[in-house]
């Protein structure tokens, strides 16, 4: 199994995938940020201040979402794929004007049609 831990060319898919995600949400892309994301009833997303069960609570939060002030730094990115088909994301984040940390850890899955996020963790450190 090591061997199939972050096969060159799964971990470069994936780290296309992670940062297209990346720039869709700090210029507020929400037809990437959709497309991205799991299009099914057991996708979860918990955020920092909700949480989101299947795809359609996850569009009506991004539908809602106020577009401004979505710039941030990143820092101490992991990104590590299991096999040609899994991966998980896990991140720090913070924003100008903010001393707090932000952290977000991603599941991703290989479909056909494409790497999409089931599942996905976003929160504030206190």
């Amino acid at each position: 199994m090591h061997q199939e831990i972050n096969r060159p060319q799964v971990l470069a898919e994936v780290t296309a995938a992670f940062y297209r995600y990346e720039t869709a949400l700090v210029s507020n892309d929400i037809a990437v940020l959709d497309a991205l994301f799991w299009h099914d009833p057991r996708t979860v997303r918990l955020g920092a201040g909700e949480n989101l069960y299947g795809i359609e609570e996850i569009r009506a939060f991004r539908a809602a979402r106020p577009a401004a002030g979505l710039a941030r730094t990143l820092r101490n990115t992991v990104i590590t794929t299991f096999g040609d088909d899994y991966a998980v994301c896990s991140t720090e984040f913070t924003r100008e004007g903010s001393e707090r940390t932000g952290r977000q850890q991603q599941s991703w899955v290989r479909f056909p049609d494409g790497w999409r996020i089931v599942a996905a963790q976003v929160s504030l450190m206190v």
